[in-house]
C-alpha cells in the first residue's frame, strides 16, 4: 500500500475521471523511482505539485501485509492492554488498518460515516475532518505505546512473518502516528493506494 497525504479540496476540484491517475502519479511517479522503498517522506520537487507527500513505511517494501499483521496482532493482545490505552488504540487501528473494531467490540471508531465518493481504487479514503480525530487518538496513545511491551510479548509475538516483535509493531504505530501527524498539521486527507 502506498500512502498519500493530499490537500483535499485540490484533488477534490480534479475532474472526477482524473482523480485516480493523479493519485497514482503522485504515488509511484518517476520522481520516487530511486527511493520508492526508502522509509520516510517524499515530497514532490516539480512546481505545481504542493499537493501531497508520500510517506513509506520502515520495513513495508511498499506491502500491505506490515499493517495486516500488524491488526491481527493486536487482536490477540488487545484484552490484555489497559482500558483506556486499548480503547485509543481500537480506534486509531481501526481507522486506518485493523477494520475490526465494531467486529470485536459492537461500537464503532465514532468516525463519521462518510463513504468515499471518489472513483478511485483506494485501500484507505480519510478525509481531513476523520484526520482531526485520528490524530487526537494517536496524541492520547503515543505516550504509552512502551506499556504494550509486556502484552505483545506474551500474547502477540512469532517467531517468523510480518511485525513479529514489539519494535516492528510499534515502529508500525509510530509510522502511522507520522503520517496523521502532519496530515493534521497542513489540514490533509490520507489515501492508501494499492501497489
Amino acid at each position: 500500500m502506498e500512502v498519500l497525504i493530499v490537500d483535499w479540496p485540490q484533488v477534490e476540484a480534479a475532474a472526477p475521471g482524473d482523480r485516480e491517475q493523479s493519485l497514482i502519479d503522485a504515488a509511484f511517479g518517476e520522481v520516487y523511482s530511486d527511493d520508492l522503498l526508502e522509509h520516510g517522506w517524499s515530497w514532490p520537487a516539480q512546481p505545481g505539485n504542493a499537493w501531497y507527500g508520500r510517506y513509506a513505511f520502515r520495513n513495508a517494501l511498499g506491502s500491505y501485509k506490515p499493517h495486516f499483521w500488524a491488526g491481527h496482532r493486536w487482536d490477540h493482545m488487545r484484552d490484555f492492554v489497559e482500558p483506556e490505552l486499548r480503547d485509543c488504540l481500537d480506534r486509531f487501528n481501526d481507522a486506518l488498518f485493523w477494520h475490526r473494531l465494531e467486529d470485536t467490540t459492537g461500537v464503532g471508531s465514532d468516525l463519521p460515516d462518510q463513504p468515499c465518493t471518489w472513483d478511485a481504487d483506494l485501500l484507505l479514503w480519510c478525509p481531513p475532518d476523520h484526520v482531526a480525530l485520528i490524530a487526537g487518538w494517536w496524541q492520547q496513545a503515543a505516550p504509552y505505546l512502551e506499556v504494550l511491551r509486556e502484552p505483545f510479548t506474551q500474547h502477540a509475538a512469532v517467531p517468523s512473518g510480518w511485525i513479529t516483535t514489539f519494535e516492528s509493531f510499534t515502529d508500525l504505530l509510530t509510522d502511522w502516528g507520522k503520517v496523521v501527524t502532519e496530515a493534521e498539521h497542513r489540514g490533509w486527507g490520507i489515501v492508501g493506494l494499492r501497489c
